[in-house]
Formats: structure tokens, sequence, C-alpha cells
């Protein structure tokens, strides 16, 4: 691929990126926490910035439910026991193309998928532990239940970082090259 054709590619991820609005809320909020962080609870530009942001984002969250509700009432395609995540597919799709080489291979191949699999889910539940815990301790920030432990600061440093971390999950997955 050309310079030009990987610019375009990431241009696009970018763009498919920002046309979510959950992922321009969670680009607010990294802003939100972040001037938080900076301004320690002290009036100013960067409280301001906070101040604002917190109210933006609410027209983000407004039909958020949507969403949600869509998913739980939409019916799986007939004769599917459970349904098949994009993980799930891919992995069939590599399994039935090598599966022709002798099932010793097969076996080894499939293993190592469900591997890759089990990996990649366990990393993805760290995350959003991580995240979680972050979150916990943003909340007691904001209800100011430890106030001279979990100063505006801490909530800030913690809101932003949460935030960050909220971006990274919503990241679509690049598209894989095709190699003649």
């Amino acid at each position: 691929m050309s310079t030009l054709d990987v610019a375009r590619t990431e241009l696009a991820l970018a763009v498919l990126y920002l046309n979510k609005a959950e992922a321009r809320d969670k680009i607010c909020r990294a802003i939100q926490y972040g001037s938080k962080f900076v301004s320690n609870g002290e009036p100013g530009t960067a409280q301001n910035v906070d101040k604002s942001t917190s109210l933006a984002r609410k027209v983000f969250r407004l039909f958020k439910f949507i969403n949600d509700l869509h998913a739980l009432i939409s019916p799986t395609a007939p004769g599917t026991p459970l349904p098949i995540n994009k993980d799930r597919a891919e992995i069939l799709g590599r399994i039935s193309l090598f599966c022709w080489m002798g099932s010793s291979v097969c076996t080894t191949l499939v293993e190592n998928e469900l591997y890759r699999a089990k990996v990649k889910t366990s990393n993805e539940r760290s995350l959003a532990l991580i995240k979680a815990a972050m979150d916990i301790v943003v909340a007691a920030g904001l209800l100011q239940l430890a106030p001279k432990k979990v100063t505006p600061r801490v909530t800030g440093a913690f809101g932003f970082v949460s935030s960050l971390i909220s971006c990274y999950q919503l990241l679509p997955s690049p598209q894989k090259s095709k190699t003649p």
C-alpha cells in the first residue's frame, strides 16, 4: 500500500469513529475531566471549560437508551442458537479455510484461534475492570465522599484516563490489508 492509501484508510477510520455520538461524548468527557484536573476546583477558564463540556455532554446521552432497546428486541438470524459476533465469524472463516490440510493441523488451528479469542476477551475484560475502578474514584470525587483524599485534581485525573480508555474501546478495528 502506498502512503496515500494508508492515509486514506486512517482518515476513513477516523471519520467512522467520529460519526458515533458515543465517541464524541467520550472525547468531550476527556476534555471535561482534563480541564477539571487543570483547574483543581479553582475558578477560571479551565473550570468554565469543565462546566460547559459537562452541559454539552447531556445532548449526546439524550437518546442513548434507544441503541440498547434495539439490540434487546432485534431478532437473531433463523437457525442460529447463539448470536455470532465478529470474532466468532472470523475464527470460523479461518478454520474452514485451513481444515482441508488435515485433522491434526485443523485441531491445532482451532486451538490457536480459540486461545487468541480467549486472550483478546481477557484483555478486554481487564481493561473494563480498570476503567470501572477508575470510575468508582470519579464517582466518589463527584459525590464528595472523601473530599480531603479525592480532590478535584484526583477526580479529573482518574476521569481523564477513564475517558481515554473509553475512547480506545470505541475505536473501529482496522481493515486487514490483503496481500496479492
